[in-house]
């Protein structure tokens, strides 16, 4: 039998308890399933790790993260814990930069009985995915940028051309994996190339890669254009592929479309590592309050899974990955009450109670 081994980082705040309860669900739906067996190895990182040791991870940690087969991860940081220069303490960054993790796949999907911020009956149907460049971009000034004088602050964008084809092939191939399950197969570059030439240069790639994928939809809109189709429109869109910030922004805005932080799953993918986690921060101010939402920890689990069937030719583990997104699914129709608010009627141990019973039924 496969053994798979995953670095697993709890964090901060409630990233400890949505990892207990994930790590729960994930071993509950191996007995299920079989066919695999995951060794976790847990690593204490973070603002908590910091503010005891003096580092966000050891070194061997960081290695030893680059070394298993994926990486789940929990939520990092805390209210006035940051580095010197005031950054925050955020190791996956890290790991994005150094194992090359330059896809961040970010869904956002309507489930019943959730909150849905927008009126239109149509918004039910919400299901795209953003796809943000995690390794350059803005984001690779983070450290490098300058203060002259105290009279000029200074950061430079990066876009590669080598690193925006890898994004543009993976994202026509994401379009096409979900046009296969039902979507448009549809990919829209977003951008501001009307006013930068960094981002003249991402679209010009797009369109060469596009002409390399006919059988998908390829269109383009700029960034402010974007934002507001999102709130006018969402159900329109399919895979939307943007640079590193453009996308740290604009998911918010698709996880707020949905419910919330806590409904945003995200894997970051490269082409021999992944890491996996909820999109959402540590929120300490509720950890530990039964008001904690794991939906977003047990969907990135479930993409875990999904990439690692991918990795290791493994049906089981694509068996156990659908068997998760089945019971997070299905966990939410249950609901008699709606909308749905962790705390209320149906507090964070219950719901995750929920899920296990519909593994168990399943």
């Amino acid at each position: 039998m496969k053994e798979i081994n995953v670095a697993v980082l709890p964090g901060d705040g409630i990233g400890k308890e949505i990892m207990d309860a994930c790590l729960k669900l994930l071993d509950k739906v191996q007995l299920k399933v079989g066919g695999y067996t995951l060794q976790y190895y847990i690593i204490d990182a973070g603002a908590d790790f910091y503010l005891r040791t003096g580092i966000d991870i050891t070194d061997s940690d960081f290695k030893a993260c680059g070394e298993a087969d994926a990486i789940l991860f929990g939520a990092m940081g805390l209210p006035d814990v940051f580095f010197e220069d005031g950054t925050e303490i955020a190791p996956h960054l890290r790991i994005r930069e150094e194992y090359g993790l330059f896809a961040g796949v970010r869904p956002v999907k309507a489930f019943p009985n959730t909150p849905i911020m927008l009126a239109d009956k149509r918004a039910r149907n919400i299901d795209f995915v953003i796809l943000r460049e995690s390794t350059e971009g803005m984001f690779a000034s983070r450290g490098k940028g300058e203060i002259i004088n105290d009279a000029i602050a200074r950061d430079t964008m990066e876009i590669t051309r080598e690193t925006s084809e890898k994004l543009f092939d993976f994202a026509f191939n994401l379009a096409r994996q979900r046009k296969a399950k039902g979507s448009k197969g549809e990919v829209t570059c977003v951008d501001k190339s009307n006013v930068f030439r960094s981002f003249a240069f991402f679209r010009k790639i797009f369109g060469e890669r596009a002409a390399l994928n006919p059988d998908i939809i390829a269109s383009h809109n700029y960034v402010d254009a974007q934002a507001l189709y999102l709130v006018q429109r969402p159900w329109d869109f399919d895979v939307l592929v943007m640079e590193n910030l453009l996308a740290d922004i604009l998911s918010d805005l698709g996880g707020g479309l949905v419910g919330g932080m806590g409904m945003a799953p995200c894997a970051e993918i490269g082409l021999a590592h992944a890491l996996f986690q909820p999109a959402h921060g540590s929120a300490p101010t509720i950890a530990g309050k039964d008001k904690a939402n794991p939906t977003a920890m047990f969907l990135s689990s479930a993409m875990m899974l999904e990439w690692l069937a991918d990795q290791e030719s493994n049906q089981n583990l694509q068996t156990a990955s659908s068997m998760i997104n089945y019971a997070v699914e299905e966990g939410f129709r249950s609901l008699r009450t709606q909308p749905f608010e962790y705390g209320g009627p149906h507090g964070f141990d219950q719901h995750v109670n929920t899920i296990l019973n519909i593994v168990d039924e399943i």
